[in-house]
C-alpha cells in the first residue's frame, strides 16, 4: 500500500469466578475453565468474563475484558525474543475489502468476521476452517453506509456467538455447528442505517448500536435478550419530532439543547457505532456517540445549541437502559468529530488520590481523563496538532475554540478533518508502562458552507458541506497529501504528553494490543505487521502483510504457545475516499486475510498482488470544460465515498478511469443499479439521467489523463 518511512458484576460474582479457577490450575492460568469448556464450545457467561485476567490465555470479548484495555498479561513472546517471530498459518477470507475484527479465542477455537459480515470459525493452531456462516447481505445495500461494508467482530454467550450484520440484523449462531439459532432486525430498514460494530454482552443482555449519521438516522443504542431476541430496552441519543412525547427524562434535557425541525426531518445522527466499555463494580455502561445529521449546525440546528447527546460519553444503567451521566466532547459539533473512538477503564492515581477513569483520544484531537462514577473531567489535551481549539476549560469542560473551525461564513482548513486525530481503530493501555499506544493521525480538511443543501446531500451524504475540490494534477495531489500523516502515539495519561512517538507517512494504521512482554503490537497503512519495545518505541520485528492492516491484532495461548493475530486487509473510509495508490500505474489490491505469528513459526504469504494495469483508450471527451467541471462536483458529492477523490480508486472498488469499451456503453444502466447484485448499488435516486451524463464526462476526461500521463496517445 501507500509507502512509509520505517522509524525504529458484580465483587461476588468476580470472588467465585477467581476460587473456581485457582482451584483448577495456577500452573497453568491459561486453560479455559473445564467445567466451562464440556458444556458447549464459546460457553461465555458472566463469571468468565468478569475473570477474564484469570484465563489471559483466551480472548472471550472485542477487548478482551470489559475495560477494554486491550492489554495481555501473556509474555512467552517479549521485547528479547520478538525478532524470532514468525507467520505460523494464514487464511484467505472470501472478500477483499476492509477487514476491521478484532478475533475472538476460546475454548479452542477462533471465530472471526470479514466484509459483508461473513463469520469464519478457525483452528487457532493450524488456520483450519471449522465453519463459515454468511448472513447473506444484500449486496445492493452497500451504498447504506459511509465507510464500507466491513466488520468488526462477534461475541461469544453460552454457546452462541452474536453478530451485528450490515444490514442491521442480531444474529445467533450455533458456535459448535455454525447454524443460526435467531435472527432480530434492530434498525428501521427504510433508513440508512448498518451495524459494523461488535456487540457487547452484559448479563444476558446483548448490546447493540448503529451507524448512518452521514446518511440521515436518528442514532440509538438497544439491549437483546441473549436466549430470545427479545428487545429489552432502547436508549435514543438524541431528541425525536418534539411535538411528540420525548422518551424520557435525558431527551427532555437534550430537547432544549436542539432548535428548527430539520434535525429530526433528517435523522439528528449521533449513532452508536462502536465504542462500548463496562464497568461491573459500578454497574455502568459506557458508550460513544457520534456526529450530528447533517454535519453542518448551520442546517442541522440553526446554527446553534450544544445538540446534546452528539459527540459524547454517556453512562447508562445495563439492565434497563437508564441515563446517569454524560460529558460531550464537542458541543454543537460541526465537523464530525465523533465520540465513538474506543473507550479504555483504568484505576489510576491522580494528585495522590486513586480515581476510577475512563480515558478516550475522540476525533477532535484532545485526550480525554474523567471519572468514571460521576462523568467528571479530570483533565484533557490535545495529542496531535489542533486548530480548532486552543484547548479545555478545566471548570466548564468545555472547548476553547479559537474561531478558525468557523466555516459559516468562509471556508476554513480546520485540523483534525472528518478522519479525525483517532478514528475506531482501538488503542490500547498498559498498566506496566502506565501508557495508552494511540495509532494517531494528522490531517486536515477544507470545510465549506454549501450555501444551500442540495438535493444529492440530503438523500445522500447528508453533511450541508461543499464537496472537497481534490487535485488532479500528481504534483499537487502529492502536496496534498504530504500533510496526512500518522503516528504511533505511547501517552502518558496523567501527566498529558507524549512518552514516545513513531512517525508514519500515512494516517490509517492499525489498532494497537500491548501485552506483559513489553511490547506493542501494531499493522501500518504501508502493508506491515510490527513489534515495539513498550517503553522506549524501539522498533523490534515486523513482517509483511501484502496489504495495509487496519484492525488491532490480539494474543491468545494454545498448548503453552503464544500465537499474535492480526486480521489484515486495506480499508474504511480513508481508504475508499484518500487512500488509493500513489500514480504510479501500480494496482495495489486489498487481499484480506488472517495472519498468525508464533515463535519460530516459518509459513510464507503468497506475492503480493501488485500487478501493473495499463489504461485502455478511452473514449472521446465531448463536453465542454464546464460540463466537466459539472461533473466534478457531482462525482465527488456522490461518487467519491467509494471510487475515491479526483477518480482514484484504492482497488477497494474498481477505478472508473481503467473502464473498459463495454463498461462504458453501459456507465448509465450500472449507476441506475444494473450491478447492484454485485455490489453496486443503484443511484438512479439520486442522479437524473442528465447528472449520470455529466459524470460519465468527468470520468472520460480523468481516463485520458491518466493516458497521458502513460505517454499513450488518446483519441
Amino acid at each position: 500500500m501507500l509507502d512509509s518511512t520505517r522509524l525504529s458484576a458484580r465483587c461476588a460474582l468476580i470472588a467465585l469466578a477467581c476460587l473456581a479457577i485457582t482451584a483448577c490450575s495456577k500452573s497453568q492460568p491459561d486453560e479455559p475453565d473445564a467445567a466451562a469448556a464440556q458444556k458447549a464450545p464459546a460457553w461465555v457467561d458472566s463469571a468468565r468474563l468478569l475473570a477474564a485476567n484469570e484465563s489471559p490465555g483466551e480472548w472471550m470479548s472485542h477487548g478482551r475484558t470489559y475495560d477494554e484495555q486491550r492489554y495481555s498479561p501473556l509474555n512467552k513472546i517479549t521485547a528479547d525474543n520478538v525478532a524470532n517471530l514468525g507467520l505460523a498459518w494464514h487464511y484467505k477470507l472470501d472478500v477483499d475489502r476492509g477487514t476491521e475484527a478484532t478475533p475472538i479465542v476460546v475454548d479452542g477455537v477462533m471465530y472471526t468476521t470479514g466484509a459483508y459480515s461473513i463469520v469464519y470459525a478457525l483452528n487457532p493452531v493450524s488456520g483450519e476452517l471449522l465453519w463459515k456462516y454468511d448472513p447473506g447481505v444484500d449486496r445492493s445495500i452497500a451504498g447504506r453506509g459511509c465507510c464500507g461494508v466491513v466488520n468488526r467482530g462477534v461475541a461469544p454467550w453460552k454457546g452462541k456467538l452474536y453478530l451485528g450484520a450490515y444490514d442491521g440484523r442480531l444474529i445467533a449462531i450455533d458456535a459448535k455447528s455454525g447454524q443460526e439459532v435467531w435472527s432480530a432486525q434492530t434498525v428501521d430498514t427504510t433508513k440508512n442505517y448498518t451495524v459494523t460494530g461488535a456487540p457487547r454482552i452484559i448479563d444476558g443482555k446483548v448490546i447493540i448500536g448503529n451507524g448512518g449519521a452521514e446518511l440521515g438516522v436518528r442514532g440509538y443504542v438497544s439491549a437483546y435478550d441473549a436466549e430470545t431476541g427479545d428487545m429489552l430496552w432502547r436508549w435514543y441519543t438524541v431528541p425525536g419530532d418534539p411535538d411528540q412525547p420525548a422518551e424520557n427524562a435525558a431527551m427532555e434535557a437534550a430537547q432544549k439543547t436542539w432548535f428548527g425541525d430539520v434535525y429530526y426531518k433528517q435523522g439528528g445522527g449521533g449513532t452508536v457505532w462502536d465504542s462500548m466499555a463496562y464497568d461491573p463494580e459500578l454497574d455502568l455502561l459506557y458508550i460513544g456517540t457520534g456526529n450530528g445529521s447533517p454535519w453542518n449546525i448551520k442546517y442541522r440546528s440553526e446554527g446553534k445549541g450544544d445538540n446534546l447527546y452528539l459527540s459524547s460519553i454517556v453512562a447508562l444503567k445495563p439492565d434497563t437502559g437508564e441515563y446517569v451521566w454524560h460529558y460531550q466532547t464537542t458541543p454543537g459539533e460541526t465537523w464530525d468529530y465523533t465520540a465513538t473512538q474506543h473507550i479504555v477503564l483504568a484505576d489510576m492515581d491522580i494528585d495522590g488520590r486513586s480515581r476510577k477513569v475512563l480515558m478516550q483520544a475522540p476525533k477532535n484531537g484532545f485526550f480525554y481523563v474523567i471519572d468514571r462514577e460521576t462523568g467528571e473531567l479530570l483533565s484533557a489535551e490535545a495529542f496531535v496538532p489542533i486548530n480548532w481549539a486552543s484547548g479545555v476549560d478545566p471548570e466548564t469542560g468545555r472547548p476553547i475554540k479559537t474561531g478558525l473551525g468557523d466555516y459559516s461564513e468562509t471556508p476554513k482548513l480546520v485540523v483534525p478533518s472528518p478522519y479525525g486525530a483517532h478514528n475506531w481503530q482501538p488503542m490500547s493501555y498498559n498498566p506496566q508502562t502506565g501508557l495508552v499506544y494511540i495509532p494517531a493521525q494528522i490531517t486536515g480538511h477544507l470545510y465549506e458552507d454549501e450555501g444551500k443543501v442540495p438535493a444529492y446531500a440530503l438523500n445522500l451524504w447528508n453533511v450541508g458541506l461543499k464537496p472537497m475540490k481534490v487535485p488532479e494534477d500528481p504534483a499537487e495531489l502529492a502536496a496534498v497529501g504530504a500533510q496526512f500523516s500518522g503516528k504511533l502515539l505511547a501517552w502518558d495519561p496523567i501527566k498529558q504528553e507524549a512518552a514516545w512517538t513513531v512517525d508514519y507517512a500515512s494516517p490509517w494504521n492499525g489498532g494497537t494490543l500491548s501485552t506483559a512482554g513489553n511490547l506493542v503490537f501494531q499493522g501500518t497503512a504501508d502493508g506491515r505487521t510490527t513489534a515495539y519495545a513498550a517503553d522506549s518505541g524501539e522498533l523490534l520485528w515486523e513482517s509483511p502483510a501484502n496489504t495495509g492492516v487496519i484492525a488491532a491484532p490480539m494474543t491468545y495461548t494454545i498448548d503453552g504457545e503464544q500465537y499474535v493475530t492480526f486480521m489484515a486487509g486495506w480499508g474504511g473510509v480513508f481508504a475508499l475516499v484518500a487512500g488509493g495508490p500513489a500514480e504510479d500505474i501500480i494496482w495495489r489490491q486489498s487481499e484480506s486475510r488472517v495472519l498468525t505469528f508464533k515463535l519460530g513459526g516459518d509459513d510464507q504469504l503468497p506475492p503480493p498482488n501488485n500487478t501493473p494495469v495499463p489504461a485502455p483508450t478511452p473514449p472521446e471527451l465531448t463536453a465542454s470544460a464546464e460540463q466537466v467541471e459539472a461533473g466534478r462536483q457531482l462525482y465527488h458529492g456522490v461518487c467519491a465515498g467509494c471510487h475515491g477523490g479526483a477518480a482514484i480508486s484504492s482497488g477497494l472498488v474498481p477505478d472508473l478511469r481503467y473502464m473498459n469499451p463495454a463498461t462504458h456503453a453501459q456507465f448509465a444502466p450500472i449507476v441506475a443499479g444494473a450491478r447492484a447484485r454485485q455490489g453496486m448499488p443503484s443511484f438512479a435516486h439520486v442522479l437524473p439521467p442528465e447528472q449520470i451524463t455529466l459524470v460519465h464526462q468527468y470520468l472520460i476526461k480523468r481516463a485520458h489523463d491518466l493516458t497521458a500521463m502513460q505517454g499513450k496517445p488518446s483519441q
